[in-house]
């Protein structure tokens, strides 16, 4: 848990509770907590510089999402990758995001346009400089943009408690050789849709582009077997 630092030494606001649960989540996505690795709410609480109230909240919403489990009398540990979690978080992702970018494609402004080719740039020096986590930002950066447009902001948030599990894969899929160079094409053909104000088509590029989000997923298991739940013969 060396990643995680206190939050004092963040520049934050709001409750802690929040800054707490969004540091777990992102140690769990990126396996610096590693599936099957305890949690201790002390440890977490001392290193976080926090009362164990937030880290108990945190856990809760972190359960409520599958990327915690609390076993009674054994305590609480980070849930291995579940491919049926993975399915489940990708159906409501493409319900969601492609319902929101026809949305988008109507009301998108030459300053909206703008914006998102100012992410797609970013990702590109990300890709350049090898920095994973990064990368891994902006393509957030980039889908809660597009959801935003949508005028339905509640789409973004919606789909973010749901994709933990997906977002674990995304995650680990950022080294696979090609990967950051595949997305920003799709990316870029997906925001050339939107510029063209064409919901069909942007419709089209995105759900193309969140099937090939999966692609990876059979390398993913092969490259990290101990991270993913046991098949069921």
């Amino acid at each position: 848990m060396e990643a995680l630092l206190p939050l004092a030494e963040r520049s934050r606001r709001g409750p802690a509770r929040a800054h707490v649960y969004t540091s777990l989540r992102d140690a769990i996505v990126s396996a610096q907590l590693a599936p099957g690795r305890q949690i201790s709410e002390n440890e977490l609480a001392a290193r976080l510089g926090v009362s164990r109230t937030p880290v108990r909240e945190a856990l809760q919403r972190l359960r409520e999402e599958r990327l915690v489990a609390i076993v009674p009398q054994l305590g609480t540990f980070v849930t291995h990758i579940s491919e049926g979690a993975v399915s489940d978080a990708q159906f409501v992702r493409v319900a969601l995001e492609c319902s929101a970018i026809r949305s988008a494609a109507l009301r998108a402004r030459d300053s909206d346009l703008a914006a998102l080719e100012a992410v797609i740039r970013r990702q590109d020096a990300a890709r350049e400089a090898n920095d994973f986590d990064r990368f891994y930002v902006l393509d957030d950066d980039l889908h809660h943009l597009l959801c935003d447009l949508s005028g339905h902001e509640i789409a973004w948030a919606l789909s973010q408690r749901a994709k933990g599990h997906l977002n674990r894969i995304r995650r680990l899929s950022m080294p696979e050789p090609g990967y950051m160079m595949e997305m920003i094409a799709e990316h870029r053909a997906v925001v050339a849709a939107v510029a063209a104000h064409d919901p069909d088509a942007a419709e089209r590029t995105l759900r193309h582009h969140l099937r090939m989000v999966l692609s990876t997923l059979p390398a993913i298991r092969e490259q990290h077997p101990d991270y993913f739940e046991e098949e069921i013969a």
